[in-house]
Protein backbone atom coordinates (compact mmCIF):
# COMPACT_ATOMS: atom_id res chain seq x y z
CA UNK A 1 0.00 0.00 0.00
CA UNK A 2 1.05 3.18 -0.82
CA UNK A 3 2.07 5.95 2.09
CA UNK A 4 -0.05 9.02 1.91
CA UNK A 5 1.90 12.30 2.57
CA UNK A 6 0.26 15.37 3.58
CA UNK A 7 2.94 17.57 2.19
CA UNK A 8 6.27 17.59 1.49
CA UNK A 9 8.02 18.54 3.52
CA UNK A 10 11.63 18.81 2.89
CA UNK A 11 10.57 18.25 -0.79
CA UNK A 12 13.96 16.97 -2.39
CA UNK A 13 14.52 14.16 0.35
CA UNK A 14 11.07 13.41 0.67
CA UNK A 15 9.94 13.11 -2.73
CA UNK A 16 10.18 10.08 -4.46
CA UNK A 17 8.46 9.25 -7.86
CA UNK A 18 6.89 6.41 -8.60
CA UNK A 19 8.68 6.51 -12.20
CA UNK A 20 11.84 7.76 -12.46
CA UNK A 21 12.09 10.78 -14.30
CA UNK A 22 8.36 11.01 -14.48
CA UNK A 23 5.89 12.88 -12.59
CA UNK A 24 1.81 12.22 -12.51
CA UNK A 25 -0.16 15.08 -10.78
CA UNK A 26 -3.84 15.40 -10.66
CA UNK A 27 -4.93 18.80 -9.43
CA UNK A 28 -9.19 19.47 -8.57
CA UNK A 29 -10.19 22.05 -11.17
CA UNK A 30 -12.59 24.63 -10.86
CA UNK A 31 -16.74 23.87 -11.13
CA UNK A 32 -17.58 26.24 -14.03
CA UNK A 33 -20.92 27.75 -12.78
CA UNK A 34 -19.55 31.14 -12.12
CA UNK A 35 -16.29 33.63 -12.53
CA UNK A 36 -13.27 32.68 -10.89
CA UNK A 37 -12.80 33.93 -7.45
CA UNK A 38 -9.85 34.49 -5.39
CA UNK A 39 -9.59 31.13 -3.74
CA UNK A 40 -9.99 29.56 -7.14
CA UNK A 41 -6.51 31.85 -7.80
CA UNK A 42 -5.10 30.15 -4.58
CA UNK A 43 -4.88 26.71 -5.38
CA UNK A 44 -4.21 27.49 -9.13
CA UNK A 45 -0.95 29.35 -8.00
CA UNK A 46 0.29 26.91 -5.87
CA UNK A 47 0.16 24.20 -8.20
CA UNK A 48 1.23 26.04 -10.67
CA UNK A 49 4.51 26.51 -8.59
CA UNK A 50 4.85 22.65 -8.13
CA UNK A 51 4.34 22.41 -11.80
CA UNK A 52 7.08 24.45 -12.58
CA UNK A 53 9.63 23.69 -9.86
CA UNK A 54 9.22 20.04 -11.11
CA UNK A 55 10.21 20.75 -14.48
CA UNK A 56 12.95 22.87 -13.08
CA UNK A 57 14.23 19.81 -11.22
CA UNK A 58 14.61 18.02 -14.22
CA UNK A 59 11.03 15.83 -14.04
CA UNK A 60 8.77 15.24 -17.34
CA UNK A 61 5.23 16.26 -15.87
CA UNK A 62 2.10 15.10 -16.66
CA UNK A 63 -0.49 17.70 -15.09
CA UNK A 64 -4.16 16.90 -15.05
CA UNK A 65 -6.39 19.42 -14.01
CA UNK A 66 -10.36 18.51 -14.21
CA UNK A 67 -13.19 20.70 -14.83
CA UNK A 68 -16.34 19.92 -12.99
CA UNK A 69 -18.84 20.94 -15.63
CA UNK A 70 -21.97 18.13 -14.61
CA UNK A 71 -22.69 20.19 -11.43
CA UNK A 72 -23.61 16.61 -9.49
CA UNK A 73 -24.65 17.28 -6.15
CA UNK A 74 -24.36 20.95 -6.11
CA UNK A 75 -27.55 21.96 -5.57
CA UNK A 76 -29.63 25.49 -4.98
CA UNK A 77 -30.60 25.65 -1.61
CA UNK A 78 -33.67 27.10 -2.13
CA UNK A 79 -34.80 24.77 -5.25
CA UNK A 80 -32.72 21.92 -4.99
CA UNK A 81 -31.64 22.25 -8.64
CA UNK A 82 -28.53 21.76 -9.89
CA UNK A 83 -26.32 25.14 -10.53
CA UNK A 84 -25.43 24.42 -14.29
CA UNK A 85 -29.16 23.96 -15.15
CA UNK A 86 -31.03 26.44 -13.09
CA UNK A 87 -28.04 29.23 -15.15
CA UNK A 88 -28.95 27.17 -18.66
CA UNK A 89 -32.95 27.61 -17.51
CA UNK A 90 -32.70 31.00 -16.40
CA UNK A 91 -30.65 31.95 -19.85
CA UNK A 92 -32.34 30.04 -21.67
CA UNK A 93 -29.19 28.29 -22.97
CA UNK A 94 -27.63 24.75 -23.07
CA UNK A 95 -26.11 23.55 -20.46
CA UNK A 96 -22.64 23.64 -22.37
CA UNK A 97 -23.12 26.63 -23.62
CA UNK A 98 -22.90 27.80 -19.52
CA UNK A 99 -19.60 25.33 -19.21
CA UNK A 100 -18.19 26.59 -22.03
CA UNK A 101 -18.84 30.54 -21.41
CA UNK A 102 -16.76 30.13 -17.54
CA UNK A 103 -14.25 27.93 -18.66
CA UNK A 104 -12.98 30.52 -21.06
CA UNK A 105 -13.16 32.98 -18.55
CA UNK A 106 -11.52 30.88 -16.04
CA UNK A 107 -8.89 30.15 -18.83
CA UNK A 108 -8.69 34.01 -19.48
CA UNK A 109 -7.89 34.83 -15.64
CA UNK A 110 -5.67 31.97 -15.43
CA UNK A 111 -3.37 33.17 -18.34
CA UNK A 112 -3.85 37.01 -16.29
CA UNK A 113 -2.38 35.19 -13.27
CA UNK A 114 0.62 33.71 -16.03
CA UNK A 115 -0.55 30.03 -14.72
CA UNK A 116 0.57 27.72 -17.14
CA UNK A 117 -1.80 25.57 -18.72
CA UNK A 118 -2.11 21.91 -17.54
CA UNK A 119 -0.85 18.83 -19.96
CA UNK A 120 -4.26 17.31 -19.70
CA UNK A 121 -7.64 19.06 -18.73
CA UNK A 122 -10.30 16.71 -18.82
CA UNK A 123 -13.85 17.33 -18.56
CA UNK A 124 -16.24 15.56 -16.17
CA UNK A 125 -19.08 14.96 -18.81
CA UNK A 126 -16.66 13.91 -21.38
CA UNK A 127 -16.00 11.03 -19.30
CA UNK A 128 -19.30 9.64 -18.23
CA UNK A 129 -18.77 6.20 -19.79
CA UNK A 130 -15.93 6.00 -17.71
CA UNK A 131 -17.42 6.57 -14.63
CA UNK A 132 -19.97 4.31 -15.21
CA UNK A 133 -17.57 1.55 -15.61
CA UNK A 134 -15.79 2.61 -12.14
CA UNK A 135 -18.91 2.54 -10.16
CA UNK A 136 -19.64 -1.20 -11.70
CA UNK A 137 -16.05 -1.93 -10.31
CA UNK A 138 -17.36 -1.00 -7.21
CA UNK A 139 -20.15 -2.49 -6.86
CA UNK A 140 -19.30 -5.93 -8.28
CA UNK A 141 -16.47 -5.66 -5.51
CA UNK A 142 -19.52 -5.15 -2.71
CA UNK A 143 -18.77 -2.21 -2.01
CA UNK A 144 -22.03 -0.20 -2.80
CA UNK A 145 -25.41 -0.74 -3.09
CA UNK A 146 -28.24 0.38 -5.48
CA UNK A 147 -31.66 2.13 -4.50
CA UNK A 148 -34.09 3.57 -6.40
CA UNK A 149 -31.60 3.55 -9.17
CA UNK A 150 -29.47 5.54 -7.48
CA UNK A 151 -26.00 3.73 -6.62
CA UNK A 152 -24.24 4.45 -3.17
CA UNK A 153 -20.84 3.40 -1.00
CA UNK A 154 -21.75 1.13 1.62
CA UNK A 155 -19.04 3.08 4.20
CA UNK A 156 -19.53 1.45 6.83
CA UNK A 157 -19.01 -2.29 4.65
CA UNK A 158 -15.93 -0.57 3.32
CA UNK A 159 -14.55 0.45 6.61
CA UNK A 160 -14.68 -3.05 7.78
CA UNK A 161 -11.49 -3.44 4.92
CA UNK A 162 -9.85 -0.35 4.87
CA UNK A 163 -9.32 2.74 7.11
CA UNK A 164 -12.02 5.44 6.17
CA UNK A 165 -10.90 8.58 7.26
CA UNK A 166 -7.37 7.85 7.14
CA UNK A 167 -6.49 11.41 5.40
CA UNK A 168 -8.77 13.75 7.16
CA UNK A 169 -8.31 12.00 11.00
CA UNK A 170 -11.79 11.03 11.31
CA UNK A 171 -13.93 7.71 12.36
CA UNK A 172 -17.55 6.91 11.38
CA UNK A 173 -18.52 8.46 15.02
CA UNK A 174 -17.43 11.61 13.88
CA UNK A 175 -18.77 11.64 10.43
CA UNK A 176 -22.07 10.53 11.37
CA UNK A 177 -22.11 14.05 13.54
CA UNK A 178 -20.82 16.47 10.73
CA UNK A 179 -22.94 14.61 7.61
CA UNK A 180 -25.03 17.31 5.94
CA UNK A 181 -28.88 16.27 4.94
CA UNK A 182 -28.90 16.22 1.38
CA UNK A 183 -31.73 14.90 -1.26
CA UNK A 184 -32.20 11.13 -1.04
CA UNK A 185 -31.10 10.65 2.39
CA UNK A 186 -34.29 7.90 2.94
CA UNK A 187 -32.78 5.77 -0.22
CA UNK A 188 -29.42 5.36 1.69
CA UNK A 189 -28.46 2.64 4.36
CA UNK A 190 -26.64 5.58 6.61
CA UNK A 191 -26.55 9.26 6.21
CA UNK A 192 -22.93 9.02 5.83
CA UNK A 193 -23.10 6.71 2.54
CA UNK A 194 -21.95 8.81 -0.55
CA UNK A 195 -23.42 8.98 -4.36
CA UNK A 196 -21.32 7.33 -6.77
CA UNK A 197 -24.57 7.39 -9.45
CA UNK A 198 -27.64 9.32 -8.76
CA UNK A 199 -30.79 9.43 -10.43
CA UNK A 200 -32.11 12.25 -12.12
CA UNK A 201 -35.19 14.47 -10.98
CA UNK A 202 -37.52 15.44 -13.79
CA UNK A 203 -35.64 19.15 -13.74
CA UNK A 204 -32.22 17.84 -13.72
CA UNK A 205 -31.36 19.28 -17.64
CA UNK A 206 -27.92 17.48 -17.63
CA UNK A 207 -28.28 13.71 -17.53
CA UNK A 208 -27.28 10.07 -19.09
CA UNK A 209 -28.46 6.62 -19.46
CA UNK A 210 -26.87 3.57 -16.66
CA UNK A 211 -27.57 0.28 -16.01
CA UNK A 212 -29.49 1.82 -12.84
CA UNK A 213 -30.98 5.07 -14.32
CA UNK A 214 -31.03 8.16 -16.37
CA UNK A 215 -29.06 10.11 -14.00
CA UNK A 216 -24.79 11.53 -13.54
CA UNK A 217 -22.32 10.92 -11.51
CA UNK A 218 -21.40 11.71 -8.36
CA UNK A 219 -19.15 14.74 -7.12
CA UNK A 220 -16.36 12.19 -6.22
CA UNK A 221 -16.20 9.89 -8.84
CA UNK A 222 -14.91 12.30 -11.79
CA UNK A 223 -11.50 12.32 -10.10
CA UNK A 224 -11.27 8.83 -8.90
CA UNK A 225 -12.14 8.08 -12.42
CA UNK A 226 -9.69 10.65 -14.54
CA UNK A 227 -7.26 10.66 -12.39
CA UNK A 228 -6.05 6.45 -12.75
CA UNK A 229 -7.37 7.37 -16.68
CA UNK A 230 -4.66 9.59 -17.49
CA UNK A 231 -2.38 9.17 -14.88
CA UNK A 232 -2.38 5.20 -13.99
CA UNK A 233 -3.62 3.07 -10.97
CA UNK A 234 -0.78 4.58 -9.14
CA UNK A 235 0.23 8.18 -9.32
CA UNK A 236 2.52 10.36 -7.60
CA UNK A 237 0.77 13.63 -7.02
CA UNK A 238 -2.79 14.64 -5.75
CA UNK A 239 -3.65 18.46 -4.79
CA UNK A 240 -6.19 20.67 -4.23
CA UNK A 241 -7.60 22.81 -1.00
CA UNK A 242 -7.65 22.25 2.15
CA UNK A 243 -11.43 22.16 2.03
CA UNK A 244 -11.29 18.74 -0.18
CA UNK A 245 -9.66 16.63 2.45
CA UNK A 246 -13.25 15.62 3.53
CA UNK A 247 -15.34 14.88 2.08
CA UNK A 248 -14.07 14.72 -1.71
CA UNK A 249 -10.68 13.49 -1.15
CA UNK A 250 -11.51 11.17 1.34
CA UNK A 251 -14.44 9.53 -0.88
CA UNK A 252 -11.31 8.95 -3.42
CA UNK A 253 -9.74 7.12 -1.62
CA UNK A 254 -12.47 4.49 -0.84
CA UNK A 255 -14.08 4.22 -3.99
CA UNK A 256 -10.20 4.14 -5.32
CA UNK A 257 -9.50 1.48 -2.72
CA UNK A 258 -13.02 -0.53 -3.49
CA UNK A 259 -12.41 -0.56 -7.14
CA UNK A 260 -8.77 -1.61 -7.39
CA UNK A 261 -8.15 -3.08 -4.28
CA UNK A 262 -5.35 -0.13 -3.30
CA UNK A 263 -4.75 3.54 -2.98
CA UNK A 264 -3.62 5.58 -5.92
CA UNK A 265 -2.65 8.08 -4.87
CA UNK A 266 1.51 9.00 -3.04
CA UNK A 267 1.11 12.54 -2.26
CA UNK A 268 -1.58 14.33 -0.99
CA UNK A 269 -0.75 18.11 -1.12
CA UNK A 270 -3.32 20.77 -0.11
CA UNK A 271 -3.22 24.63 0.08
CA UNK A 272 -4.93 26.37 3.06
CA UNK A 273 -7.60 29.04 2.66
CA UNK A 274 -8.03 32.55 2.12
CA UNK A 275 -10.30 34.43 4.21
CA UNK A 276 -12.11 37.42 4.31
CA UNK A 277 -12.53 38.90 8.47
CA UNK A 278 -11.61 35.20 9.31
CA UNK A 279 -13.66 33.69 7.49
CA UNK A 280 -13.67 31.32 4.08
CA UNK A 281 -14.11 33.14 1.21
CA UNK A 282 -15.91 31.12 -0.92
CA UNK A 283 -19.45 31.13 -3.35
CA UNK A 284 -20.99 29.17 -0.29
CA UNK A 285 -20.25 32.27 1.83
CA UNK A 286 -21.24 34.97 -0.57
CA UNK A 287 -18.28 36.72 0.55
CA UNK A 288 -16.13 36.24 -2.44
CA UNK A 289 -14.55 38.77 -4.95
CA UNK A 290 -13.99 37.61 -8.45
CA UNK A 291 -10.50 37.81 -10.19
CA UNK A 292 -12.43 40.59 -12.69
CA UNK A 293 -13.45 42.27 -10.03
CA UNK A 294 -10.12 42.21 -8.16
CA UNK A 295 -8.67 43.42 -11.78
CA UNK A 296 -11.15 46.50 -12.26
CA UNK A 297 -11.40 47.37 -8.87
CA UNK A 298 -15.05 47.00 -9.11
CA UNK A 299 -16.07 46.08 -5.22
CA UNK A 300 -16.78 47.69 -2.52
CA UNK A 301 -14.09 45.81 -0.41
CA UNK A 302 -11.36 47.03 -2.98
CA UNK A 303 -9.85 50.59 -2.98
CA UNK A 304 -8.52 50.39 -6.15
CA UNK A 305 -7.42 48.08 -8.99
CA UNK A 306 -5.14 45.42 -8.10
CA UNK A 307 -3.31 44.28 -11.51
CA UNK A 308 -2.70 40.06 -11.38
CA UNK A 309 0.76 39.95 -10.81
CA UNK A 310 0.03 41.96 -7.36
CA UNK A 311 -2.63 39.05 -6.85
CA UNK A 312 0.10 36.40 -7.65
CA UNK A 313 3.32 38.41 -5.47
CA UNK A 314 0.09 38.07 -2.77
CA UNK A 315 -0.21 34.50 -2.48
CA UNK A 316 3.13 33.46 -3.27
CA UNK A 317 4.16 35.90 -0.08
CA UNK A 318 2.63 33.48 2.25
CA UNK A 319 3.17 29.55 2.86
CA UNK A 320 0.76 27.35 0.57
CA UNK A 321 -0.31 26.21 4.20
CA UNK A 322 -0.73 29.06 6.00
CA UNK A 323 -3.89 30.95 5.84
CA UNK A 324 -3.97 34.40 4.29
CA UNK A 325 -6.19 36.59 5.29
CA UNK A 326 -7.50 39.97 2.53
CA UNK A 327 -7.83 42.79 2.56
CA UNK A 328 -7.24 45.95 0.93
CA UNK A 329 -4.00 46.97 2.65
CA UNK A 330 -2.32 43.44 2.23
CA UNK A 331 -3.01 44.44 -1.11
CA UNK A 332 -1.75 47.17 -1.21
CA UNK A 333 1.56 46.53 0.77
CA UNK A 334 1.71 43.49 -1.89
CA UNK A 335 1.43 45.81 -5.11
CA UNK A 336 4.78 47.99 -3.20
CA UNK A 337 6.77 45.06 -2.62
CA UNK A 338 6.23 43.81 -6.10
CA UNK A 339 7.02 47.36 -7.30
CA UNK A 340 10.01 46.88 -5.34
CA UNK A 341 11.29 43.91 -6.70
CA UNK A 342 10.24 45.16 -10.56
CA UNK A 343 12.35 48.12 -9.71
CA UNK A 344 15.32 46.07 -8.77
CA UNK A 345 14.88 43.76 -11.58
CA UNK A 346 14.92 46.39 -14.07
CA UNK A 347 17.88 47.99 -12.77
CA UNK A 348 20.00 44.53 -12.63
CA UNK A 349 19.57 44.56 -16.51
CA UNK A 350 21.07 47.88 -16.80
CA UNK A 351 23.98 47.05 -14.18
CA UNK A 352 27.56 47.04 -15.80
CA UNK A 353 30.04 44.71 -14.98
CA UNK A 354 33.39 45.88 -12.98
CA UNK A 355 36.96 44.16 -12.36
CA UNK A 356 35.83 42.98 -9.18
CA UNK A 357 32.93 42.18 -7.06
CA UNK A 358 32.77 44.48 -3.95
CA UNK A 359 29.08 43.49 -2.82
CA UNK A 360 27.41 40.19 -0.77
CA UNK A 361 26.10 38.41 -3.54
CA UNK A 362 27.31 34.62 -2.57
CA UNK A 363 24.91 31.84 -1.97
CA UNK A 364 21.54 33.62 -2.82
CA UNK A 365 21.21 29.93 -5.39
CA UNK A 366 21.74 28.12 -2.42
CA UNK A 367 19.50 30.02 -0.38
CA UNK A 368 16.49 30.11 -3.03
CA UNK A 369 16.98 26.62 -3.74
CA UNK A 370 17.05 25.32 -0.49
CA UNK A 371 13.64 27.34 0.34
CA UNK A 372 11.93 25.12 -2.25
CA UNK A 373 13.28 22.42 -1.16
CA UNK A 374 11.69 23.18 2.23
CA UNK A 375 8.14 22.59 1.33
CA UNK A 376 7.83 25.18 -1.55
CA UNK A 377 9.08 27.82 1.00
CA UNK A 378 8.07 31.31 -1.50
CA UNK A 379 8.14 33.71 1.09
CA UNK A 380 11.70 32.67 1.95
CA UNK A 381 12.45 32.86 -2.22
CA UNK A 382 11.39 36.08 -1.92
CA UNK A 383 13.19 37.58 1.44
CA UNK A 384 15.94 35.80 -0.27
CA UNK A 385 15.58 38.09 -3.70
CA UNK A 386 14.28 40.80 -1.47
CA UNK A 387 18.22 41.27 0.80
CA UNK A 388 19.75 40.51 -2.85
CA UNK A 389 18.50 44.18 -3.75
CA UNK A 390 20.78 45.83 -1.79
CA UNK A 391 23.91 44.29 -3.75
CA UNK A 392 22.03 45.86 -6.69
CA UNK A 393 21.43 49.53 -5.71
CA UNK A 394 24.74 49.45 -4.39
CA UNK A 395 26.41 49.01 -8.12
CA UNK A 396 23.79 50.82 -9.64
CA UNK A 397 24.25 53.76 -7.42
CA UNK A 398 27.89 53.56 -8.31
CA UNK A 399 29.32 52.76 -4.29
CA UNK A 400 30.23 49.20 -5.43
CA UNK A 401 31.34 46.66 -8.06
CA UNK A 402 30.51 43.66 -9.68
CA UNK A 403 32.54 40.69 -11.79
CA UNK A 404 30.94 40.21 -15.04
CA UNK A 405 30.56 36.64 -14.24
CA UNK A 406 29.04 37.10 -10.54
CA UNK A 407 26.46 39.90 -12.40
CA UNK A 408 25.67 36.76 -14.47
CA UNK A 409 25.18 34.13 -11.98
CA UNK A 410 22.53 36.92 -10.32
CA UNK A 411 20.81 37.90 -13.36
CA UNK A 412 20.45 34.40 -14.02
CA UNK A 413 19.57 33.62 -10.43
CA UNK A 414 16.98 36.10 -10.55
CA UNK A 415 15.12 34.72 -13.78
CA UNK A 416 15.18 30.84 -12.63
CA UNK A 417 13.35 31.82 -9.27
CA UNK A 418 11.35 35.06 -9.78
CA UNK A 419 10.13 34.85 -13.29
CA UNK A 420 10.84 31.18 -14.31
CA UNK A 421 9.58 29.18 -11.06
CA UNK A 422 7.77 32.03 -9.14
CA UNK A 423 6.01 32.88 -12.09
CA UNK A 424 6.17 36.50 -11.72
CA UNK A 425 6.01 39.20 -14.93
CA UNK A 426 8.89 41.03 -13.57
CA UNK A 427 9.33 42.94 -16.73
CA UNK A 428 5.23 44.90 -16.63
CA UNK A 429 4.28 47.26 -13.89
CA UNK A 430 0.45 45.34 -13.89
CA UNK A 431 -2.05 45.34 -16.52
CA UNK A 432 -1.91 44.27 -20.26
CA UNK A 433 1.49 44.14 -21.27
CA UNK A 434 1.15 45.55 -24.92
CA UNK A 435 -0.51 48.65 -23.15
CA UNK A 436 2.00 48.56 -20.56
CA UNK A 437 4.80 48.62 -22.74
CA UNK A 438 3.42 51.35 -24.64
CA UNK A 439 3.06 53.30 -21.53
CA UNK A 440 6.37 53.07 -21.08
CA UNK A 441 7.60 54.05 -24.27
CA UNK A 442 5.71 57.56 -23.88
CA UNK A 443 7.29 58.05 -20.75
CA UNK A 444 10.34 57.65 -21.74
CA UNK A 445 9.90 59.52 -25.06
CA UNK A 446 8.60 62.05 -22.82
CA UNK A 447 11.64 62.07 -20.43
CA UNK A 448 13.74 61.99 -23.85
CA UNK A 449 12.50 65.35 -24.36
CA UNK A 450 13.03 66.89 -21.46
CA UNK A 451 16.79 65.03 -21.29
CA UNK A 452 17.40 66.96 -24.51
CA UNK A 453 16.00 70.47 -23.35
CA UNK A 454 18.47 69.94 -20.44
CA UNK A 455 21.18 69.65 -22.41
CA UNK A 456 20.19 72.40 -24.67
CA UNK A 457 19.86 74.46 -21.40
CA UNK A 458 15.75 75.03 -22.57
CA UNK A 459 14.97 74.91 -18.66
CA UNK A 460 11.69 76.37 -18.91
CA UNK A 461 10.62 73.16 -21.23
CA UNK A 462 12.62 70.88 -18.80
CA UNK A 463 11.25 72.37 -15.73
CA UNK A 464 7.34 72.06 -17.23
CA UNK A 465 7.94 68.06 -17.95
CA UNK A 466 9.26 67.05 -14.66
CA UNK A 467 6.82 69.36 -12.44
CA UNK A 468 3.89 68.18 -14.43
CA UNK A 469 5.23 64.16 -14.43
CA UNK A 470 5.18 64.59 -10.80
CA UNK A 471 2.09 66.58 -9.56
CA UNK A 472 0.87 63.03 -12.10
CA UNK A 473 2.10 60.87 -9.24
CA UNK A 474 5.43 60.09 -11.11
CA UNK A 475 8.99 59.62 -9.38
CA UNK A 476 11.43 61.03 -11.58
CA UNK A 477 15.28 60.72 -10.90
CA UNK A 478 18.50 62.06 -13.33
CA UNK A 479 21.21 59.07 -13.00
CA UNK A 480 24.85 60.15 -14.84
CA UNK A 481 23.22 57.73 -17.31
CA UNK A 482 20.06 59.46 -18.17
CA UNK A 483 17.18 58.93 -15.49
CA UNK A 484 14.90 57.04 -13.98
CA UNK A 485 10.94 56.69 -13.48
CA UNK A 486 8.52 55.30 -10.98
CA UNK A 487 4.51 55.61 -10.11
Amino acid sequence: MLEIYNSLSRFKETFKPLHEGHVGMYVCGPTVYGDAHLGHARPAITFDLLYRYLQYLGYKVRYVRNITDVGHLEHDADEGEDKIAKKARLEQLEPMEVVQFYTNRYHRDMAALNVLPPSIEPHASGHIIEQIAFVQKILDKGYAYVSNGSVYMDVEKYAKDYPYGKLSGRNLNDIVTETRELDGQDEKKHSYDFALWKKAAPEHIMHWPSPWSEGFPGWHMECSTMGTKYLGEQFDIHGGGLDLIFPHHEAEIAQSCAALGHETVHYWMHNNMITIAGKKMGKSYNNFITLEQFFKGDHPLLSKPFGPMVIRFFILQAHYRSTVDFSSEALEAAEKGLQRMQEAYTRLQKLQAGKETTVEVAGLRQRCQEAMDDDLNTPFVIAALFDSTRAINTVHDGKGTISEADLNELREVWKTFAIDILGLRLEEQGGDAGKQKAFNGAIDLLLGIRLQAKQNKDWATSDKIRNELTALGFQIKDTKDGFEWSI
